[in-house]
């Protein structure tokens, strides 16, 4: 058993269950996790493994016997029938017949109808009277005469859902777990395993849970088919109803004007409509205006009374294009019906939940662990309802003065929400509530911008927030937006276009390498090891990878995309050599030998002279390269989530798969000074303007200024790559025939365009090259010296 489910049976023994009995007990039962797991939480909630074999035959003797099949419907009214009585588990609804002045009450799978129950017990269980709730009873039969009767009698029922609970002694038991272990406790309750899961995701699912723990909260979630949407308003809590979204009218949402009995909205904690996107479903314009004002008001009318309601709103549907496309041509709320498609309606969603960031469900994201029995988890979160903590930010944050009343509403709403979720007993430190107070700006952010997209009388507004302590603003942005509206860094180059020198060879422009950080999100796309360090990897002949994770398949996989990257940046008739620092366990050891055995023989056919160690004290994760550049990974090589497999897209395109939260830095390295006292032939080029009247110059960074100045520094060593090399020029004829394309040659040490800097006369370059009859300056066949004169321009200084 896992630490986690040790922790779990020890301070919340009796109200956990493992998550995979229910699999092995439903059958063909067509009934709700809740229910099953009510069951077994009265004989399997325990870490006991014989008890949870002989509580799973009993739960399973129970369905046998006691639910009802629709298709062995007439066998169980036979049993009633032959037995007197006999308790069965169904789906029951009740009406009020006002001819007779009587309730009557109808048996999903049973099928009978109009069956007499007492007013006490409707008034005992109001939920009744709505669409059905699964209950345990005892029906009985009893022969009768009198016409117009009914030999059925309910004899007893009770609402399947746990009666008692102790909110405190759940908030004490809360204090023994990380927020990380509590996180994962909560997915593997909702039937997930949190290993498949990055944090985002997590937070991701969690918030499906906060309509359940949150009054008048009004969510939409939209994204791709198989995602779960609908699984947790169906499934966890007997206190949500799933409907369909064509099903819905006023009457039977809020008030029938006829009858006058309430809607679902006064009986339920949560109303989710289901496969609520479709623009070409019929909607009826009456109900959004209701809805509006509800939303807006947590209340309804009927003629000239006013009813108040607590139900929050969940709106879960299928999109119909991908996000680029979207944000390109509509915007993310393009697949909704035509009366739904109001700015006025959608203003009143607190948070747009990005359904397109969550993966499908695949096996492997099951859980077997031990989780809350839901049915008291359901519980204890319908108590949560009672809380406010909507402004505990507030004492480490304030909200952008731009930020309007309703756009305030729904970060609050969703923040409370989450930390009623997360830290149930109020216990979390500032960085855990900032961490959630992005993530409810982002969700509301996101309604906010596709409203400004449908009308622009929407104004702008800034969703930022200022860190008391310290005064820092802070900017939060969608993660769509940053994929896919952010434009791409400008690459600055040291020409813009590519042209041809004069000796007919074309040149392409080079890219100016920066120092600098990347920050990749959790489930954030568009990123491949190509777009976000490839050009640092060009014109590196040695390079070091070090990773202690180099060792399951996926993470094999992750190597030989780089290598093949590797073999991408350099020419063809070019060697590289990469050596991989790694670890493994002792048993697991010859397993990677073999793969790596086998990635050196292919390897060599594509130029990469590929070798490896085994050190099991790294912990450093990075890109050691032998140009100048050393890139800092921070996850490593592994920055993505899992696929689905050899038939999922994600698997061959690395911009298509989710990321897991990261930082990659880019550090230049100190530039090394080359040994020129060596055997080496020199050569001394001519520096003359030429027939072009070309100049020679070198850009330096700040820290030279002084030396310069003061004479102290005459010369500039630089090692270069073929990759610079080929740029600059020719070995003819024995001089250092100017450059190809430039009517100057720059050479950087590590300035920016805004950054100080300063140009300084090129007296002469000494070539130092191996073999003199050299046709092409390669880096494997020369140094240059610079020797320096005057300053000509300084810039920023």
């Amino acid at each position: 058993m896992k630490e986690l489910d040790i922790k779990l049976n020890q301070y919340f023994g009796g109200k956990v269950v493992r998550k995979d009995l229910t699999k092995l007990v439903k059958g063909n039962a067509i009934v709700p996790m809740y229910v099953l797991e009510y069951l077994l939480g009265q004989y399997c909630a325990t870490d006991d493994d014989q008890t949870i074999i002989e509580g799973v035959e009993t739960v399973k003797s129970v369905i046998s016997k006691h639910f009802v099949h629709r298709d062995e419907a007439q066998i169980v009214k036979s049993t009633v029938k032959e037995k007197g009585s006999h308790r069965i588990i169904d789906k029951v609804s009740v009406k009020l017949n006002d001819n007779k002045d009587q309730y009557e009450a109808s048996f999903a799978n049973l099928g009978l109808n109009k069956i007499p129950i007492s007013g006490e017990l409707v008034t005992q269980y109001q939920k009744l009277l709505t669409h059905g709730v699964w209950c345990i009873l005892t029906l009985g039969y009893v022969s009768t005469d009198e016409k117009g009767s009914t030999p059925w009698v309910i004899e007893s029922l009770k609402p399947i859902q746990i009666s008692n609970i102790n909110l405190e002694e759940y908030k004490e038991g809360r204090s023994h777990f990380t927020k990380e272990e509590w996180i994962d406790v909560l997915l593997q309750t909702m039937g997930l395993n949190p290993e498949e899961f990055t944090f985002r995701s997590k937070l991701l699912q969690l918030t499906r849970l906060v309509p359940f723990v949150e009054n008048n909260y009004n969510l939409i979630e939209l994204g791709p088919k198989g995602t779960g949407k609908s699984h947790i308003f169906s499934e966890l809590s007997p206190h949500g109803i799933l409907i369909s979204g064509g099903e819905v009218t006023a009457a039977k949402l809020f008030v029938n004007n006829s009858s006058g009995e309430i809607g679902l909205v006064g009986y339920w904690d949560v109303v989710a409509y289901d496969e609520f996107a479709g623009k070409s479903k019929n909607t009826n314009r009456g109900l959004v205006d209701i809805m509006k004002n509800y939303m807006a008001n947590k209340s309804f009318s009927r003629g000239t009374n006013v009813y108040g309601a607590s139900a929050s709103m969940v709106f879960v549907g299928n999109t119909d294009h991908s996000v680029p496309y979207m944000l390109k041509h509509s915007n993310l709320f393009d697949a909704l019906p035509k009366d739904y498609y109001d700015t006025a309606f959608l203003d009143r969603i607190h948070a747009y939940l990005p359904g397109w960031e969550i993966q499908k469900l695949r096996n492997e994201m099951f859980s077997s662990d031990y989780g809350f029995i839901v049915d008291y988890l359901a519980e204890i979160l319908k108590e949560l309802r009672k809380e406010d903590r909507n402004n505990e930010y507030s004492k480490y944050f304030q909200l952008s003065n731009s930020i309007t009343t309703r756009d305030k509403d729904g970060i609050t709403k969703t923040l409370g929400g989450l930390l009623k979720v997360i830290y149930p007993d109020g216990v979390y430190t500032e960085e855990e509530i900032r961490e959630l107070l992005e993530f409810a700006i982002e969700c509301r952010k996101r309604v906010k911008l596709q409203l400004q997209s449908m009308d622009e009388t929407f104004e702008e507004v800034d969703f930022s927030y200022i860190v008391k302590e310290s005064g820092t603003v802070v900017t939060v942005d969608t993660l769509e937006v940053l994929e896919h509206l952010t434009p791409e860094p400008s690459a600055s180059l040291f020409q813009n276009n590519e042209s041809t020198d004069n000796t007919g060879f074309t040149v392409q422009p080079q890219i100016e390498l920066t120092e600098g950080q990347k920050i990749l999100r959790d489930n954030q796309t568009g990123i491949s090891y190509s777009n976000l360090f490839g050009n640092y990897l060009a014109g590196a002949t040695e390079i070091k990878i070090t990773d202690p994770y180099v060792r399951l398949p996926y993470q094999l996989r992750n190597l030989m995309e780089l290598l093949k990257l590797i073999a991408e940046k350099k020419t063809q008739d070019e060697e590289v050599k990469v050596h991989l620092t790694t670890t493994n366990n002792e048993d697991f050891v010859q397993d990677s030998k073999d793969a790596f055995e086998q990635m050196t023989m292919s390897l060599e056919s594509v130029g990469i002279l590929f070798t490896y160690e085994f050190d099991n004290f790294i912990h450093d994760r990075s890109i050691d390269l032998n140009n100048g550049w050393k890139i800092v990974l921070g996850r490593g090589l592994d920055i993505w989530q899992k696929t689905g497999g050899w038939f999922d897209i994600n698997e061959y395109v690395q911009e298509k798969r989710l990321c897991k939260a990261c930082e990659v830095t880019f550090v230049k390295k100190k530039d090394s000074t080359p040994n020129l006292e060596d055997t080496s032939k020199k050569m001394k080029a001519k520096t003359s303007k030429g027939k072009d009247n070309k100049q020679l110059y070198l850009v330096l960074a700040k820290e030279w200024f002084n030396e310069i100045l003061e004479g102290k520094k005459t010369e500039e060593y630089r090692a270069f790559t073929d990759h610079n090399i080929s740029r600059l020029g020719i070995i003819k004829d024995g001089a250092f025939v100017g450059c190809r394309q430039y009517e100057t040659v720059k050479f950087q040490l590590g300035y920016t365009k805004a950054a100080p800097q300063m140009i300084v006369e090129v007296k002469e370059v000494v070539i130092e090259v191996d073999d003199g009859n050299a046709e092409m300056l390669t880096s494997d066949n020369c140094n240059f010296t610079i020797v320096l004169g005057e300053i000509l321009e300084k810039t920023n200084c």
